[in-house]
């Protein structure tokens, strides 16, 4: 196995339809402006409520991605 080092970072998706449609919203955003993605885990879920309903989820993910350092 090679050797590789990996950046962590968290990041929040939303949605009014599902806690699932959240992540990959952000997941797929986030796809766009960084380089192999790796792993993402769930941290936390939770919904927003207004008059007794929900009306959005969110889910907070931390996404891992290689490490490229810059070079010179």
């Amino acid at each position: 196995m090679q050797s590789s080092v990996y950046k962590v970072i968290e990041i929040v998706g939303t949605s009014p339809n599902s806690w699932e449609e959240a992540a990959k919203l952000a997941i797929e955003t986030a796809a766009q402006s960084l380089e192999d993605l790796r792993v993402a885990e769930i941290v936390k879920m939770d919904a927003t409520i207004e008059n007794g309903k929900i009306t959005g989820f969110r889910t907070r993910l931390t996404v891992s991605f290689k490490y490229h350092p810059s070079k010179g």
